[in-house]
């Protein structure tokens, strides 16, 4: 596909000609309709659109050229979509810009002028592309503990260093074993509270006759048991993040006294009468789906919206491509010199094993093979065996042929470099290329060294 592949959305005959002559420096595809447009966007991925309002069904009014641009938009958000409009529909043009269009142009087409729109389409689309490369780089660096470079983990990394800087409440959503205390422990190392505490709290591990005493500490005296003072886990937070993991497990009288909390930034130990102002950032994670308990009446809906000012949800290990061996590496190295096996190396087998299972405990269940593994493995290397892996998963299927090449492509690329630790001649016999077909297939990618 062109770098500048440009499509032209225009029911007029005459026009679609007149455009097609004077644009020809682009790659341009033509549709007349909604339907003919939609599925050129599916299917070639028009960088900038060049689209008329006035489409039939309805070519005296604008109704299926909104529809047509809301389509566009939904399919490729990132297209720079342009609009075409005649003196009598430009404020029909600049309610586009409002629902997501670039820009319009004069239908009293000067084509050199409109040339120079779509350039400047094209251009910026370029410059927002990269800066979104820059800004992904380095990112991971910044996180320590969180292992992973397929599209999921670096969407992943840039919504925490957006997030950690500013003072909101956060919930993480995830599947268990996903590593969502270590996203915790992220947004705080980035956050402006970095030098106060992370105090973290299993909300489902302590019994309920506990669990308050445990959040909100106790005076001496206060109960049976309580010979001395004891500082809640909310109080030891002060300047820095409590992290409340499994929050959906909270028992409905503790969420009423964790709401006035939120309210009004006070505790009261148990027992106690003095109100402590505490300032503390709350992050929270669950497995389980909190909108569902809310109508079910186990979780409360004013809390629900105190706490999740921020939703993050994170990605399970079975949509993390290539990312399971990049892991499977790190623990291998991270716990081998602590169990004194530091020579052991993964099989080819074995990666090839850990790629293709769908990883059903997450991350946790990864960590925690490795180490069986580790004490296990007899000779120099771990095979499928001693991970006690049998084989992988079909996963979904995409129709779009060219995006299935694509993501085929990108995937071998990704699990070869992580097979071979980047070393870029074992990678190009991996994949039986050629080291010049190889350098070209990183760069259509977009790996870049």
């Amino acid at each position: 596909m062109s770098e500048k592949t440009l499509l032209v959305v225009e029911d007029d005959a005459q026009m679609q000609k007149q455009l097609g002559w004077g644009l020809r420096g682009f790659g341009v595809l033509q549709a007349a309709n909604r339907t003919d447009a939609l599925a050129l966007a599916r299917s070639k991925e028009p960088a900038v659109v060049l689209l008329d309002l006035g489409l039939p069904p309805d070519p005296g009014g604008t109704s299926e050229g909104f529809a047509t641009l809301k389509g566009i938009l939904s399919l490729l958000p990132k297209a720079k979509v342009v609009i075409l409009t005649g003196q009598d529909t430009r404020g029909n043009a600049l309610d586009a810009i409002a629902y997501g269009a670039h820009d319009f142009h004069d239908k009293t087409v000067d084509l050199d002028h409109l040339a120079i729109v779509l350039e400047r389409a094209f251009y910026i689309g370029d410059l927002e592309a990269e800066n979104e490369r820059l800004q992904t780089r380095g990112l991971p660096e910044r996180m320590p503990g969180l292992v992973g470079d397929s599209p999921a983990m670096l969407q992943l990394f840039r919504t925490i260093d957006k997030t950690a800087p500013a003072d909101v409440s956060v919930v993480l959503l995830g599947e268990s074993g996903t590593g969502k205390e270590v996203v915790a422990r992220s947004l705080h190392r980035l956050s402006e509270r970095r030098k106060g505490r992370f105090v973290a709290i299993n909300c489902a591990a302590i019994p309920a006759p506990l669990l308050e005493a445990e959040l909100f500490g106790h005076e001496r005296g206060a109960f049976t048991g309580a010979f001395k003072r004891r500082t809640g886990k909310i109080e030891l937070a002060h300047g820095g993040i409590l992290f409340l993991d499994e929050i959906g497990d909270l028992p409905l009288d503790l969420q009423a006294k964790l709401l006035r909390f939120l309210q009004e930034r006070v505790v009261e130990r148990i027992g106690g009468r003095e109100e402590i102002p505490v300032d503390v950032r709350v992050v929270c994670a669950t497995h389980r789906d909190l909108e569902a308990l809310v109508k079910e009446g186990a979780f409360r809906e004013d809390l629900y919206y105190r706490l999740c000012e921020i939703a993050l949800p994170i990605p399970p290990l079975r949509e993390r491509t290539g990312d399971a061996i990049l892991l499977a590496r790190h623990f291998l190295t991270a716990y081998g010199r602590g169990l004194g096996r530091r020579g052991l190396r993964l099989a080819p087998e074995a990666l090839a094993a850990i790629d293709a299972y769908a990883w059903p405990g997450n991350v946790r269940e990864l960590q925690n093979r490795l180490k069986r593994a580790l004490i296990m493995a007899e000779g120099g290397r771990i095979g499928p065996g001693d991970l006690d892996l049998a084989g992988g998963e079909e996963g979904g299927v995409n129709l779009n042929l060219r995006r299935v090449r694509e993501e085929a492509e990108m995937g071998a690329l990704r699990r070869a470099l992580a097979q071979s630790q980047g070393n870029v001649s074992k990678t190009a016999r991996l994949l039986g290329v050629s080291r010049p077909t190889l350098y070209d297939l990183l760069r259509q990618h977009g790996f870049r060294g």
